[in-house]
């Protein structure tokens, strides 16, 4: 039985009058009754008694409109979350993102985000660039967020740059680099960006380090360095206002530009067409042009 012979059926029980039903249902009388008759053949039962004064319903039409009305309340509901879905954003934003981002840059972004779109869920996985690229190649999410110059046939939006510094508690030039017996912290990272440091260093040292201590994270990496332990090139996008106890050396390219990091924010053009998506891209692209 389609839908309609259920809302008919509840409003027949609710006027209890075929006049009054048909003038609810915007159909004649006659048209009512043939309608009704066809229904209860369908179901092998009378619904209704008809008589002058009205209708009256009958054990098994009890049943029959119960479940009618239950049908039709569900179906109500379902048509309200439909609209409610068309009006608010849901669903799941599958991101992939750089660790640094992840770890400095993004969490103050996803707590407003999630505020301003509370149905909305997070999927988050963090690691190399060059990991988070193969999630997005390999299709496992919406958008990857990344580090560097990659290479993407899809959307590719800029999101931020951010400038490189060498960090130290006590080394204040360049100069001193070269004389200090601290040791270089240096975190792993991708290939592409550990490549484009030693290259600065081999043109601007032209010196080893004395020592060189490698650790895993790069919070770790400026830990060490703000309790004077030694020095290390981080990215701006790591060090906040509180950081204040460490001088700041900004390191130059053979440009002569100051040495940055790009962050891209990369998709297949389908998703962006998912709501989710969309509101995420937007509220960020706001946030950066708020923060210029």
């Amino acid at each position: 039985m389609v839908s309609s012979e259920f809302r008919i059926l509840v409003i027949l029980s609710e006027e209890m009058n075929m006049r009054k039903a048909a003038e609810r249902l915007y159909v004649s009388q006659p048209a009512l009754s043939q309608r009704l008759q066809s229904i209860e053949k369908s179901w092998g039962t009378k619904i209704f008694l008809r008589s002058q004064r009205g209708l009256t319903v009958t054990p098994e039409g009890e049943q029959i409109i119960q479940f009618a009305k239950e049908i039709v309340g569900r179906e109500e509901q379902v048509k309200e979350q439909i609209t409610s879905l068309h009006s608010e954003v849901h669903g799941t934003l599958k991101l992939a993102v750089a660790s640094i981002v992840g770890q400095y840059w993004l969490p103050a972004v996803l707590k407003d985000f999630v505020k301003l779109y509370p149905h909305v869920k997070i999927s988050l996985v963090t690691g190399w660039s060059s990991e988070m690229l193969r999630h997005m190649y390999e299709d496992h999410v919406h958008l990857g967020i990344i580090r560097g110059r990659p290479e993407w046939k899809g959307k590719k939006v800029h999101l931020l740059s951010d400038k490189l510094y060498l960090v130290d508690t006590e080394i204040q030039n360049l100069e001193q680099v070269k004389e200090t017996s601290k040791p270089y912290i240096l975190f792993r990272s991708d290939s592409t960006y550990y490549q484009e440091i030693q290259d600065w260093w081999h043109r601007q040292i032209q010196t080893t380090p004395k020592r060189t201590i490698v650790v895993d994270q790069i919070e770790t990496c400026k830990q060490m360095v703000l309790n004077g332990i030694g020095y290390a090139i981080l990215p701006e996008v790591t060090l906040t206002e509180h950081d204040d106890q460490v001088y700041r050396i900004p390191i130059y390219g053979e440009d002569e530009q100051q040495m940055q990091r790009d962050t891209w924010l990369l998709g297949y053009d389908a998703v962006f067409e998912l709501k989710q998506v969309k509101a995420f891209i937007e509220f960020i692209q706001r946030a950066i042009s708020a923060n210029e």
